[in-house]
């Protein structure tokens, strides 16, 4: 038995129904880029994560790689659902 997608899903090429993105209901907090980036630095999926005094973002991914500048908690949190985009797309295809 195949599984149908139902309405607001869209379906995965295996037969699985993955919830469809929404757009965001709530602009992030700078308390919740804050905890994202605290968790990427200590999960080793990010180098470093600053806090900028103009409320942008400074994030290297490596020790030795550019300083990207991310502007604001937006960013922060849109770069996080990049990174465990990528994890989960990668893991899957490992499988």
């Amino acid at each position: 038995m195949v599984a149908r997608p139902r309405s607001g899903h869209r379906s995965c090429h295996e037969g699985i129904a993955i919830p469809a993105r929404h757009p965001r209901t709530h602009i992030p907090s700078t308390a919740e880029a804050g905890a994202w980036a605290d968790v990427l630095v200590r999960h080793q999926l990010l180098h470093t994560a600053v806090l900028a005094p103009t409320g942008q973002w400074l994030v290297q991914h490596h020790p030795y790689a550019p300083v990207r500048v991310l502007d604001g908690a937006t960013a922060m949190v849109d770069l996080a659902a990049e990174i465990q985009h990528r994890i989960r797309t990668t893991r899957n295809h490992t499988r």
